[in-house]
């Protein structure tokens, strides 16, 4: 027999529920690229939780496509094996040796702990990586960091066919080279904002160890257009790492996804928050023409 004293309870996760209906409509069909690192990567219990959030958003009718990252888990690997990591204007130069130690990292050890969780959730998913089917063709982004390379073809029908199979692809950021079939690692920011933008995704969320966009006073600001970012930088309001965030999200407006979100991956259920509240959760950047969060 059910506990009496837990009726309240029942009644207001009901009540949750009903009042997600608009939100679950809203968004089924809709592509929705989630980059995902930060500190949830390394913890067993936040892991799950993601994956059981990104399994529900499969469930009712999301199209879900997680990227990550695995910065940290490069550093021990590197460290182990005594390869020193060397860095210019605080980017990690990509020789031989270390483009080897990510490509195993993030293909290996991560994209498959992640698949693993999602499937442990009672998902479907595949682990893939952007040389699969030349997802994501690459340049070097700058030849004095080596192996680093700028997404500048994308093959994004793996994704669809993986969609119609009902299955989560799982993206590990390396890439292939134009022309030369070489190994380049590529920022997980842009590679979700690149695949985001391929699809024409309605929604990136990049999950961070922040809260979000700050205006001057150091509030949250919960919505803003691609001029409200470009001023804000402008007037060194968005600064330091919050940077390469915000310009990935204004390319990958410019390239038809409708709105990006920052999001404080920390926070429980921060992708269940942003798509099916009617508050939102994190910094919402938005294309000009579309309405107010929610809308």
């Amino acid at each position: 027999m059910r506990p009496r004293d837990m009726n309240k309870d029942w009644k207001a996760t009901a009540r949750t529920l009903s009042e997600a209906l608009p939100f679950l409509q809203r968004y089924t069909g809709a592509v929705v690229v989630v980059k995902f690192g930060g500190n949830a990567m390394g913890d067993d219990a936040a892991m799950a939780e993601f994956a059981r959030d990104i399994v529900l958003m499969r469930q009712v009718g999301v199209n879900p496509v997680v990227v990550h990252g695995g910065g940290p888990m490069i550093n021990d690997m590197l460290g182990r094996l005594g390869i020193e990591s060397r860095f210019v204007r605080g980017k990690r130069v990509t020789d031989k040796a270390t483009i080897d130690v990510v490509e195993m990292v993030l293909t290996g050890l991560v994209n498959k702990r992640i698949v693993q969780a999602i499937m442990d959730q009672g998902g479907r998913a595949v682990g893939l990586s952007g040389k699969d089917d030349d997802l994501m063709v690459c340049e070097a982004d700058d030849p004095e960091l080596g192996f680093v390379g700028r997404p500048v073809e994308m093959n994004v029908q793996v994704l669809r066919d993986l969609f119609a199979a009902g299955i989560i692809p799982v993206v590990a950021p390396v890439a292939t080279g134009m022309g030369d079939n070489e190994t380049f690692n590529v920022n997980g920011d842009t590679a979700a904002g690149a695949i985001a933008g391929a699809l024409r995704a309605d929604r990136l969320l990049l999950l961070t160890d922040v809260s979000g966009v700050k205006n001057s006073a150091g509030d949250v600001v919960t919505e803003l257009t691609p001029e409200d970012v470009r001023r804000m930088t402008s007037d060194g309001v968005i600064a330091g790492g919050m940077i390469p965030k915000t310009e990935t999200a204004l390319r990958a407006i410019e390239a038809g996804v409708r709105g990006v979100v920052i999001i404080d991956g920390r926070v429980s259920n921060a992708c269940l928050l942003e798509l099916f509240t009617e508050h939102g959760s994190g910094s919402l950047i938005r294309a000009t023409d579309l309405p107010p969060r929610a809308a």
